[in-house]
């Protein structure tokens, strides 16, 4: 005859292994899901980083140019104007035609194009920036063309078929053996705004822009935002219209972002006339989407203060405005303000809404207030991923990390700010 003590006993056991097991399966399918993503965010990082870091990187071929003031029509004490003026381009091509004497005529055309376009800017700032080599040979490091820096940082080394014709290829192999063709760091990418030479393309115009457009979304969308979670949290009526409006705002944080551009492109340029493409058109439209954020975690760092501060500020005599503003509001503060970086953090990367007021406009120039024409970064990189040369590939990529590193800023100032400054009760 079975025990049925001990039937039971074992009947608990199976349970309790059974559970067990599940238990485990359940912490072995977390823990896979979580290396699958980090495994899939290296993937993309690493997938990023290879493609945009090239783009840190210039090639450039140094070159023996004599800086002929007769033939540049300007001298060592000529205007700023005349400098500017002068025909750098032709002094650049008088000394290709010197360095490809030996190269038959019908190609030199073709070698001409080793160089790139901007050699002359470059000659010309110089030149603008110490007037007194005029009459002087100098060595300077030309930018060489996006063909010619993507065929010696990709296609060279792995012995694959570039854009080059034959006899480019031997004058490029000759500058290599020369030591005159290497790369070094690419600081015309941070300090340039936006062309259509890959080679010369930049994104100090976009960050410009995207700091011109964050400063008035900060200005315009922190202070609101504050005023309509306070009055939300601490003086609205509880009645049928408060509550309309809290719904409303709820609903507002999960509307398309494009819907915020739409309404940008309907209010503030055909009602109010604001100009398209400039950081104040922008810095309005990504108002309307971060007051939302902002509102919903001002109203939460509110709630998070003990009621018993209001209870004793009341208690001393002291008014609702004075409690709200000289003792609930400070240390809520520093909750509001992770709240307004995390919501204008989301703004940065935001394309849509800004493609809809005009911002995706080709800039050149760099923006120096909030009403002249400007980009943001990611309009920017949208396009330069649009663009068909190989070299803005990179390019984009690059931009992406800028953008990246942007955001993690960010954020990290915002985590840095709550562990700070926030207060636990």
């Amino acid at each position: 005859m079975t025990d049925p003590v001990l039937t039971t006993r074992q009947k608990v056991q199976r349970s309790i292994t059974r559970r067990r097991r599940s238990e485990r399966w359940f912490r072995a399918s977390g823990v896979m899901a979580i290396g699958f993503g980090l495994l899939c965010l290296l993937a993309l990082f690493s997938s990023i980083w290879d493609k945009g870091a090239p783009a840190f990187r210039q090639t450039v071929v140094e070159f023996p140019l004599m800086i002929d003031g007769a033939f540049l029509g300007v001298s060592a004490d000529s205007s700023a104007q005349e400098l500017l003026a002068a025909d750098y381009g032709g002094l650049v091509r008088r000394a290709l035609k010197a360095e490809f004497r030996t190269a038959p005529w019908q190609q030199r055309r073709t070698l001409y194009r080793l160089i790139s376009s901007g050699a002359d800017w470059q000659i010309q700032h110089l030149i603008l920036e110490q007037p007194e080599l005029i009459n002087q040979r100098i060595t300077l490091p030309l930018i060489v063309d996006d063909d010619v820096d993507q065929w010696f940082k990709h296609d060279r080394p792995n012995d694959l078929p570039g854009r080059l014709s034959e006899i480019e290829i031997q004058w490029l192999e000759r500058w290599i053996e020369e030591e005159r063709l290497y790369t070094r760091f690419n600081r015309t990418f941070f300090t340039n705004g936006d062309s259509r030479e890959p080679e010369l393309a930049g994104i100090r115009g976009a960050i410009t822009g995207t700091f011109l457009t964050l400063l008035v979304t900060f200005m315009l969308s922190f202070p609101i935002g504050v005023a309509a979670a306070i009055y939300l949290e601490e003086f609205a009526p509880d009645n049928r219209v408060t509550r309309l409006v809290e719904i409303n705002i709820n609903n507002l944080a999960a509307v398309p972002s494009i819907t915020f551009g739409l309404l940008g492109l309907a209010i503030f340029i055909n009602v109010f006339g604001v100009e398209r493409s400039t950081p104040l058109a922008g810095g309005l439209v990504l108002t309307l989407m971060t007051l939302p954020t902002i509102i919903i975690t001002g109203r939460a760092a509110l709630k998070a203060v003990p009621g018993s501060i209001r209870e004793a500020g009341l208690g001393l005599g002291a008014s609702r405005v004075q409690v709200v503003f000289h003792h609930v509001l400070p240390p809520a503060l520093p909750g509001m303000l992770t709240g307004t970086i995390i919501g204008m953090a989301q703004a940065l990367g935001e394309t849509a809404p800004l493609l809809m007021i005009g911002m995706v406009a080709f800039v050149v120039d760099i923006p120096s207030f909030v009403t002249d024409p400007s980009t943001v970064l990611p309009v920017q990189i949208f396009l330069w991923s649009d663009s068909p040369e190989r070299a803005f590939t990179e390019r984009t990529s690059a931009a992406i990390l800028v953008l990246l590193g942007f955001l993690i800023s960010m954020n990290a100032l915002a985590v840095w700010l709550r562990r700070r400054l926030e207060r636990r009760w």
